[in-house]
């Protein structure tokens, strides 16, 4: 198993990303979060959705996802069910992941 992820998370605002963000990278359970404004369409109480989000790519440990991570999301997130996918970085360049490792500390 990978150490390092990339973690998928979408938020209603680019406000809300930025804050969500902001909050896990002063407590180091990140290393870094991209905001992108996305479209999605997805099913919520048995409707159809279309809504404009803002996606945040977040690099992190898997450690810390499991331990940490997930937990400061949902309490951060304005969402009933926030999305929260962790994905395994399979391979990058050895610097890089080192700079996620020396930077999620979780402190």
């Amino acid at each position: 198993m990978s150490d390092y992820l990339v973690v998928l998370v979408t938020a209603n605002s680019e406000e809300q990303a930025r804050k969500i963000a902001g909050e896990l990278l002063e407590k180091r359970l990140i290393a870094c979060a991209n905001l992108i404004p996305v479209r999605s369409l997805f099913i919520w109480q048995d409707q159809v959705q279309d809504e404009a989000e803002v996606l945040m790519i977040i690099k992190a440990t898997h450690a810390i996802f499991k331990d940490k991570l997930q937990a400061e999301i949902k309490r951060l997130h304005s969402y009933e069910v926030p999305e929260i996918i962790g994905m395994p970085i399979v391979i990058g360049s050895v610097e890089y992941l080192k700079w996620i490792g020396d930077n999620v500390t979780g402190l």
